[in-house]
């Protein structure tokens, strides 16, 4: 295993991938090499075709992911005097966000800054009850945040606006009664056992269909209502409507077995 591939541990069974941040140590902070094996595995996932649905989680230490790793940005100005960020592929994670398949964060501790850019950057969320959740770069690493504005379309502005500019930590049951962490658990096992639950559930299903469910939801989240249903009607539904999932769907229904899904 190559240190990239320590630091972000990647494994795939029966339709599910597991990406696990691994760096306990640090706080599961985000190095140049963590972040880089990051967007590779993201294109590692869109590219298989076995991969029916992702677990994003960590290393257990109390902490699902504390942001970029400081103490790495700090070394690298001192020793290169350039930013860390330009050593990275993609600093912000976009690519993450156009990954076509579902990803569900499975977080078993604190997130702040990068922690809740990768927990946006998610489909679906499972947090562990009594951890704290922050926008911290104003307060503690005098960056930016840039990646928060999706938080706009998710939770309230007037709590977006006091978390990005106080940088303080909040309780994640805040985020909870907003519809943002979609379940708290009282253990790491049981975030995990309910991320897994979860991934079952949509592996099961009809790929493409959740594929262009994903799509057609970000898509509207972008563009607004009226343009996103005409998206999804006319284009992103176009190759599901036509599949043959499409006719199987309704066959296996009449047969009355489970469906066998192609995803084509």
């Amino acid at each position: 295993m190559s240190a990239a591939e320590d630091v972000v541990l990647y494994s795939v069974d029966n339709g599910i991938a597991t990406i696990t941040i691994n760096r306990p140590e640090q706080r599961n902070a985000l190095s140049v090499a963590a972040t880089n094996r990051l967007h590779e595995l993201w294109e590692q996932v869109d590219a298989d075709k076995d991969v029916r649905v992702v677990i994003l989680t960590s290393a257990d230490c109390g902490t699902f992911c504390a942001g970029l790793d400081l103490v790495e940005a700090a070394r690298i100005r001192k020793d290169q005097d350039i930013d860390i960020l330009t050593l990275m592929k993609d600093p912000f994670h976009s690519r993450m966000r156009h990954v076509a398949k579902p990803i569900i964060a499975a977080m078993t501790g604190h997130l702040m800054a990068g922690g809740m850019l990768l927990s946006l950057n998610s489909d679906i969320r499972v947090g562990l009850a009594g951890t704290k959740t922050g926008i911290t770069e104003t307060r503690i690493a005098g960056r930016g945040s840039p990646w928060a504005i999706p938080l706009l379309w998710m939770i309230p502005q007037p709590f977006l606006m006091e978390m990005t500019l106080t940088g303080d930590l909040y309780p994640i049951e805040q985020l909870k009664e907003f519809g943002f962490i979609n379940y708290l658990e009282t253990s790491p096992d049981d975030v995990r056992s309910r991320a897994q639950k979860l991934a079952q559930r949509i592996r099961d299903n009809a790929p493409l269909s959740v594929m262009a469910g994903k799509e057609s939801i970000l898509t509207a989240m972008s563009v607004g209502c009226e343009t996103g249903m005409s998206l999804a009607a006319n284009h992103i539904y176009k190759e599901v409507y036509a599949s043959e999932d499409a006719k199987e769907g309704p066959r296996a229904f009449a047969e009355k077995r489970a469906p066998v899904w192609k995803g084509r």
